[in-house]
């Protein structure tokens, strides 16, 4: 007998990209969206397309966002994806599959396709980008953390799924950039508060580390220009997060 399945989503002013999200998951038992306060027409789209939607606007990080938005769930399994994503023919095939002869305790991997600049990356990490997304509502919950938030799954068996995630990662490079500082400056807090410490050689240790594990590691030269660029981006990401560290340590930070 298959199991039912809920497509649970976080959003916040995302009225352009949820049209396409919801209508690759239309076939899904249930959608719930839980909303952080958006001033678009994101929790109208999301309503007038079927989907469940509610809103908690005390913001305390991804991870108790997905927690929050997992509770409003019913179905017997969790498919967590993102409004800039896209579930293909072949993945919903796959996630059928899975859903009507599933394994007991066991969790599902899915290949995300990155895209970067106008390109769907094949290489410098972005792909196959695994991710596991489907589980067992009653068993399985996202951890805490703010950012890099995962599933909290570790004795679980995994069991990897054919067909990809389309994940529209940057398509406009400025918003890609603001969201990027963010997810710095939210790293660096976290780690601030659980006594982590970083240097000044450590900084530029970890920067030139995330360029050359993109660009030649990971084969982002590969990928042509996008690689190039995206080794670059990586770089400065890991130098804003590790400049936000060593700056929280000295208090040089004015939140502090």
């Amino acid at each position: 007998m298959s199991r039912r399945l809920s497509v649970v989503m976080i959003a916040k002013d995302a009225a352009d990209l949820l049209p396409d999200c919801l209508a690759s998951v239309a076939w899904a038992d249930e959608i719930v969206l839980l909303d952080s306060g958006s001033r678009d027409d994101t929790p109208g789209i999301a309503s007038r397309a079927g989907a469940k939607v509610f809103s908690h606007t005390d913001w305390q990080g991804y991870g108790i966002q997905r927690q929050i938005a997992q509770r409003y769930a019913s179905g017997d399994y969790i498919l967590m994806i993102d409004t800039d994503e896209r579930v293909t023919p072949e993945l919903a095939e796959q996630l059928r599959q899975a859903l009507a002869a599933p394994q007991p305790g066991a969790v599902y991997s899915i290949a995300r396709r990155n895209y970067f600049l106008g390109r769907f990356m094949r290489h410098s990490g972005w792909y196959p980008d695994r991710v596991t997304r489907l589980y067992e509502r009653e068993r399985y919950q996202y951890n805490d953390n703010r950012v890099h938030e995962s599933l909290d799954a570790p004795q679980a068996q995994t069991i990897t799924l054919s067909g990809d995630l389309l994940h529209l990662t940057c398509r406009d490079f400025a918003s890609f950039q603001r969201k990027q500082l963010n997810y710095a400056t939210a790293w660096a807090q976290e780690r601030h508060q659980r006594g982590k410490k970083t240097s000044l050689p450590g900084i530029f240790a970890h920067t030139l580390g995330a360029f050359a594990k993109t660009l030649l590691i990971r084969g982002g030269v590969l990928d042509g220009k996008q690689g190039w660029l995206l080794a670059v981006v990586n770089a400065q990401y890991t130098f804003n997060k590790y400049t936000e560290l060593w700056a929280l340590n000295h208090g040089y930070s004015e939140k502090e």
